[in-house]
C-alpha cells in the first residue's frame, strides 16, 4: 500500500482535492474538522461516503483542499474526493460497489456545466422577442 493517496472531485465549478494518509481517522476540509465544518446539509452529505465506508474511516486521515463554487457543489466535489480515495485505499470491489447502489455520484463526477451565452444575446438559449413595430 501507498503511503499517500491523491484523488480530486469536481462539481460545477467547486474542485475538491483529497490526500489520505494512514491515521486515526481525523477529516479535515480547507484545514477545517468535518466535526465544525458548515452548513449541517454540507457536513451530512461529507459523512455519507464515510458512513458507508464502516471502519475504514477510523484507519486513515484525510486532508481536503476545496475551492471555487459554492458551499453546495463544494461539499459533493469534497464527497466524491473522500469516496475516491477510500476506494484507492482499501482497493475494496465491495466499497465501490455499495458506494455506486448507494448514489453513483459518490464515485462518478457529474460532468454537466452551464451553457455560455451567445453573442449579441444575453442568455445561452431563449431568442430576444422581436417587435415589428
Amino acid at each position: 500500500m501507498k503511503d499517500t493517496i491523491n484523488t480530486s472531485g469536481k462539481r460545477k465549478h467547486a474542485i475538491a482535492r483529497a490526500t489520505l494518509k494512514p491515521g486515526k481517522g481525523i477529516i479535515r476540509i480547507n484545514s477545517q474538522k468535518l466535526e465544525v465544518y458548515n452548513p449541517l446539509i454540507a457536513r451530512s452529505k461529507i459523512m455519507e461516503a464515510l458512513q458507508l465506508a464502516g471502519d475504514v474511516t477510523k484507519k486513515v486521515n484525510i486532508d481536503v483542499n476545496v475551492f471555487g463554487g459554492g458551499w453546495q457543489a463544494q461539499s459533493e466535489a469534497a464527497r466524491l474526493a473522500i469516496a475516491k480515495s477510500l476506494v484507492a485505499f482499501t482497493k475494496s470491489k465491495e466499497l465501490k460497489k455499495t458506494y455506486l447502489e448507494y448514489d453513483k455520484h459518490l464515485l462518478i463526477a457529474d460532468v454537466r456545466r452551464n451553457e455560455p451565452s451567445k453573442p449579441n444575446d444575453s442568455k445561452p438559449r431563449a431568442a430576444r422577442q422581436k417587435s415589428y413595430r
